[in-house]
């Protein structure tokens, strides 16, 4: 088996495992998701969901985010950390949207990463998610599983999608970065990865024995 139809064949499983796999930030504007995500660095998703439905309730638009003020916006979402900084790009970012591009979010990878605080990662998922567009979106997890699972021996974001690009059918790269990324919560986690019980486990080459499994 090639590395492609290695890559091919758990797109097809994990798309059979994980039918409705979706991001799991909490977001209804385009603007909202790119808020949301912005949040999240060095943040779990599920503390960004909690900040942002009070956050979105306070900003409900993308003029009251460019308008707001910078201490009281970073009150808001200090729970998430690095508070001072996430709050002057996120004002910064929606005053670029509303100035520049007329209130709506850009759909290219360059125009997005002129946003204040949105990198190539963050750029991928509002590719991916609003636009529907071919998206990488290498994250921590997304990096040590298709790593774990023979796709790329990269640890670098930019080298590991160049990596996996050729290898994933284009109109399934967004969606299989959130399922790989709800594949690694519940069962490839990093420290004891369930792999008896994986749907992967014929095809992975990193499969171990699972130690809570006594074998006679």
């Amino acid at each position: 088996m090639t590395k492609k139809q290695r890559a091919e064949k758990i797109v097809q499983i994990l798309k059979d495992y994980y039918p409705d796999s979706a991001c799991s930030l909490i977001y209804q504007e385009p603007y909202q998701l790119m808020i949301a995500a912005r949040l999240s660095a060095q943040c779990t998703d599920t503390r960004v969901n909690i900040i942002t439905k009070r956050l979105f309730r306070k900003y409900p638009t993308l003029q009251s985010f460019a308008q707001a003020n910078l201490s009281e916006l970073e009150r808001v979402i200090r729970p998430c950390g690095f508070y001072r900084m996430k709050a002057k790009s996120i004002i910064e970012a929606c005053q670029r949207l509303q100035n520049v591009y007329h209130g709506i979010l850009p759909d290219t990878l360059e125009e997005l990463m002129t946003l204040s605080g949105i990198g190539r990662k963050t750029a991928n998922l509002l590719l991916g998610d609003i636009y529907h567009k071919p998206a990488i979106v290498t994250d921590t997890h997304f990096i040590r599983i298709t790593g774990r699972l023979g796709l790329t021996e990269e640890t670098i974001p930019k080298k590991v999608e160049d990596d996996l690009r050729p290898l994933l059918p284009p109109e399934e790269s967004s969606a299989f970065c959130h399922r790989i990324v709800q594949f690694g919560r519940e069962i490839c986690n990093a420290r004891n990865p369930k792999c008896t019980s994986c749907p992967l486990n014929e095809i992975c080459p990193s499969k171990t024995i699972d130690k809570s499994v006594k074998i006679s």
